[in-house]
């Protein structure tokens, strides 16, 4: 076989693929996340809806939809969920019946508290240092906002 086309190939060898990587590094995260979510009673997709809501307080089912890059169709479903465990409220607007506003309720911004310590403990369960998270963190923004 010639050289050109046994580097052709190797571009085809699973090792060789980045989104295996992504995929398999998300996989192993998750499996970090689920615990320690577990203590504080969320799920991973309902924990990134109460760290939006934790920034805003207040918000709209759009926004949050835009800042999860999810569609209401996904979201919908988390925010009644979390809406029956007392962490928000969700109201249409008075200016405009369309709009469905997304308030945390006192029990939601007490969760908070419990959830603080997730991330060290999840930096530190990862096994990479620092200066790697941040630039790990620096590439996946750039690959995402492309």
């Amino acid at each position: 076989m010639s050289k050109v086309k046994s580097q052709k190939d190797e571009v085809l060898l699973l090792k060789n693929q980045i989104c295996f990587s992504m995929y398999s590094s998300m996989h192993r995260l998750m499996k970090l996340y689920r615990p320690l979510l577990a203590d504080i009673g969320l799920t991973y997709p309902q924990y990134i809806v109460m760290l939006v809501m934790w920034e805003e307080k207040i918000s709209t089912v759009s926004k949050i939809g835009e800042r999860l890059q999810l569609d209401s169709g996904t979201l919908t479903p988390l925010l009644k969920r979390l809406e029956q465990m007392d962490y928000l409220i969700r109201e249409r607007s008075n200016v405009d019946e369309r709009i469905v506003n997304i308030v945390l309720t006192k029990k939601g911004k007490s969760l908070r508290e419990k959830a603080k310590l997730i991330p060290e403990k999840i930096f530190c369960l990862s096994g990479i240092e620092e200066t790697q998270a941040s630039q790990l963190k620096q590439i996946l923004d750039q690959l995402g906002s492309h």
